[in-house]
């Protein structure tokens, strides 16, 4: 069987058991549970051809739909064992060729102009409150990487490192005029007016995020400080002393990287004191399709950058980086959280979105844990500024005093 012979080339350092629709077994790999192996099950035929020459989309496609399963195991499980046996190298000529020609269409046809910046955030972050609440932090509602000082740190804590450690970046001082591009639910920006007394502008294009800022910030007593915008960053005007986006480039679209940061100068003050934090995902790999799954069916126009484009879309704003810092090891640790509280909450899921949905978010959560643990998929803290005279410090001790 070639997907046998496939998933074998594949499972080199531990292998799987497979199972095909009429019940055939098929060793792939060194299994080491002989009793109990973690095993791919195959519900309908053309699973032997689907999963060989496009598994990027498929294998998740399939599997949510009910027609593959995981037998002693869970998907969080296969996915690990999957890509802690692949790393970072391609799955095979048949999947790089679709993937390279789906890119060149996008690149051509597909683009997050603002109707579509639009209409995309809606489809993700307007799935139903209820499902945020069952899943992130309870203090700051942090839709992105936390920073775990410790692995046995709460999801609390972590997101509040994250925090503190953006604030210090910033190098705030009370007073000043702050822009959070793509705020989410505000955690960022409430933090910010709470801790050091600077005007924080949110914006956003999901409705739901900025009517929840608002009662928030009335509830916190802090909607002196904070106002909130249903906006697109290309439609904001003024100047600002600081510029925070974070989990936001990662929407913005390789077509739009150069407008994206251009518009970062145009905004960002000419008093010597001004300064940008972009915190994103981003792949180890050089420029490449975006992963079809997840640009399918849970960040529609989504695009993880590369280290190359972000570099170059700052350099043809006249914007210089002052600071660079790789987050590793930390996402797969925030996802892991997120899986589990989820999880916890499986059947209030089952009962609102139905069982194929709980299947879909746990395969998202699960395979993107997976690819920042074993894989390519890592986080950027990118400080820009517009000149030198901006640069916080000789040192970087302000950070970490």
């Amino acid at each position: 069987m070639i997907l046998a012979r496939f998933l074998s080339k594949i499972f080199t350092k531990e292998g799987i058991v497979l199972i095909d629709s009429e019940g055939q077994k098929y060793i792939c790999g060194e299994v080491k549970n002989k009793e109990k192996p973690i095993t791919l099950k195959l519900l309908k035929k053309n699973l032997n051809w689907k999963l060989l020459i496009y598994p990027e989309l498929y294998l998740g496609e399939e599997y949510y739909k009910g027609n593959i399963e995981i037998e002693n195991g869970t998907i969080y499980e296969f996915l690990n064992l999957a890509l802690k046996n692949l790393g970072r190298k391609q799955i095979n000529v048949y999947s790089t060729f679709i993937n390279n020609l789906f890119y060149a269409y996008k690149f051509l046809r597909s683009h997050n102009f603002i109707r579509a910046s639009k209409r995309n955030a809606e489809m993700h972050y307007n799935r139903g409150e209820d499902l945020y609440d069952w899943m992130l932090d309870k203090d700051h509602r942090q839709y992105s990487c936390a920073l775990f000082k410790d692995a046995k740190e709460t999801l609390e804590q972590a997101q509040t490192n994250k925090l503190s450690h953006i604030v210090k970046k910033l190098n705030l001082k009370p007073g000043q005029r702050v822009l959070d591009i793509g705020c989410g639910w505000g955690g960022l920006s409430r933090y910010i007016a709470k801790e050091v007394g600077c005007e924080v502008h949110g914006i956003s294009l999901a409705s739901n995020q900025i009517e929840y800022c608002k009662r928030k910030a009335r509830e916190s007593k802090l909607d002196n400080l904070l106002s909130y915008e249903l906006c697109d960053y290309r439609e904001v005007k003024g100047s600002w002393d600081r510029i925070v986006n974070v989990g936001f480039f990662e929407h913005v679209s390789p077509k739009f990287y150069k407008t994206f940061f251009k518009k970062i100068h145009n905004l960002l003050k000419d008093n010597g004191d001004s300064l940008c934090l972009t915190h994103t995902i981003a792949t180890t790999n050089p420029p490449g399709p975006a992963n079809p799954f997840i640009n399918k069916y849970i960040f529609n126009g989504g695009k993880v950058p590369s280290a190359s484009q972000i570099t170059k879309s700052i350099e043809s704003s006249g914007l210089v980086i002052s600071g660079w810092e790789s987050l590793i090891d930390h996402y797969n640790l925030t996802l892991d959280h997120w899986r589990e509280r989820f999880l916890k909450n499986v059947g209030k899921a089952k009962k609102t979105y139905g069982a194929n949905f709980v299947r879909l978010w746990d395969f998202y959560l699960s395979s993107c844990s997976a690819g920042f643990k074993w894989s390519d998929l890592l986080v950027y803290q990118i400080e820009t500024v517009k000149d030198f005279k901006s640069v916080p410090g000789r040192t970087r001790d302000y950070i970490y005093n």
